[in-house]
């Protein structure tokens, strides 16, 4: 059962209320599809509130979001940024793993092994936006804003007791990197768009499919699945992206009213983030204790696995021996020196070169 979000996330949404309006002028109507599923509480108790909900009265009356999520619109993730570039809809959110194909520089922002905190997640995406940026712009998009997911981990149809017991199974993965890690455990990756994963796993396409500790539960994968290994493959960054034609057009008081509003929307969604992690991993297990956010388990009780430290030396290793050099040789030299010098004073992980 979905419980009410605490006091001190709701604040935030005060503070946004609270914000410096817009000054008399015309309105300005806005198409946005920004979530993997309606059921996910980054659209339902952020995206909603925020952008459909309250953008009327914290913009003076002048700007109305018709906001939608990707089933809601046919989408399934890879095409988002060509959909803004389009002019499609002006504002479009995604996992930026699943975009990458379109500007490879953005699965850096989240190679597996790289992260050991969701902090450290958004320290490095602020830190390597300028450079995402000037990739974009040459598509005719921007990112203005950021949010996570819970921590990419794996939901499997069988027994798994560590990161050995991954070879071999067939496991739907959301980018190229993630797929680079599971070859290096010689396990075969299925690239599957996300709405069709828990056919995939019900049917037996695939074995595990490694998705956000409490995106899995709303998507109700504990129906499909029995055990849940906590190895985190990645942290699910995503960006809010806007056509930059469209952005650039607008009334400067009104792009400012929108970059200020969405500072605080990526305010509120990584002050949820910092929640999601173990409240699904809790959530899936039964502990009701733990439980605040998504559906607790109780008849169909997740067996939660949590990786050793031998596992967790091993995705560090595969990342600097594997992940990261099939990174850069997808990306460019340029971006093995933009990782050096922005992710690497961040993380302490350096590109070697060849």
């Amino acid at each position: 059962m979905i419980r009410l979000l605490s006091l001190s996330f709701l604040l935030l949404f005060i503070q946004a209320a609270k914000a410096q309006t817009l000054p008399a002028g015309p309105k300005v109507a806005i198409t946005a599809v920004t979530q993997l599923s309606p059921a996910l509480p980054q659209y339902k108790d952020v995206d909603v509130p925020m952008l459909r909900e309250k953008m009327g009265a914290a913009s003076n009356g002048r700007i109305e979001i018709n906001l939608k999520s990707y089933p809601e619109m046919s989408v399934q993730g890879p095409e988002v940024i060509r959909l803004v570039r389009s002019g499609q809809v002006e504002i479009g959110g995604a996992p930026l793993t699943t975009v990458s194909g379109d500007v490879p520089l953005l699965d850096g922002f989240d190679l597996p092994g790289l992260h050991d905190s969701m902090e450290q997640v958004r320290r490095t995406g602020h830190a390597l936006l300028p450079a995402a940026n000037k990739e974009l712009e040459k598509l005719g998009v921007k990112i203005i804003a950021t949010s996570p997911f819970p921590a990419q981990v794996f939901f499997c149809k069988k027994p798994v007791n560590g990161i050995a017991d991954l070879k071999g199974r067939k496991i739907r993965v959301a980018g190229p990197s993630q797929g680079d890690f599971l070859n290096a455990l010689g396990a075969q990756p299925v690239a599957i768009a996300f709405g069709e994963v828990y056919t995939a796993l019900e049917r037996g396409t695939v074995d595990c499919a490694v998705t956000g500790t409490g995106t899995g539960n709303a998507q109700k994968w504990f129906e499909v699945t029995s055990h849940l290994y906590t190895l985190v493959a990645s942290w699910g960054i995503s960006g809010y992206m806007v056509n930059l034609a469209w952005w650039n057009k607008l009334d400067p008081a009104v792009r400012k009213f929108l970059e200020d509003y969405f500072a605080r929307v990526e305010d509120a969604q990584w002050k949820l983030g910092s929640q999601l992690t173990q409240d699904g991993i809790d959530c899936n297990a039964g502990n009701a204790a733990g439980c605040k956010i998504f559906s607790l388990l109780t008849d169909r009780k997740m067996t939660w696995v949590k990786p050793s430290e031998a596992d967790n030396a091993q995705a560090k290793k595969i990342l600097v021996d594997v992940v990261l050099p099939s990174w850069v040789k997808r990306c460019g030299a340029q971006c093995g020196e933009t990782f050096n010098a922005v992710v690497a004073p961040l993380t302490g992980v350096k590109y070697r070169g060849n």
